[in-house]
């Protein structure tokens, strides 16, 4: 597992040593992977909207049957 370093002031170190119970390291594991889980969230949406936006309407009478079916004569 890989050590990081992170910054509190010491008005929140005297309120976390308040809470020695507490598994700090653990805490700040999750808050990671929520925020990495939030931004994926996040992340899947704009590609939602921007596929949303990109995508065209067929022109009309059009057939994907027919398209289909000459593909696969084509083969």
């Amino acid at each position: 597992m890989t050590t990081i370093t992170v910054r509190i002031s010491p008005e929140i170190k005297k309120l976390m040593r308040k809470y020695k119970y507490i598994n700090w390291s653990e805490v700040v594991r999750e808050a990671i992977l929520n925020k990495i889980q939030e931004e994926e969230k996040k992340n899947l949406a704009e590609a939602l909207l921007i596929n949303e936006k990109l995508r065209r309407n067929a022109p009309r009478n059009w057939d994907s049957t027919e398209v289909i079916k000459r593909w696969r004569r084509l083969r």
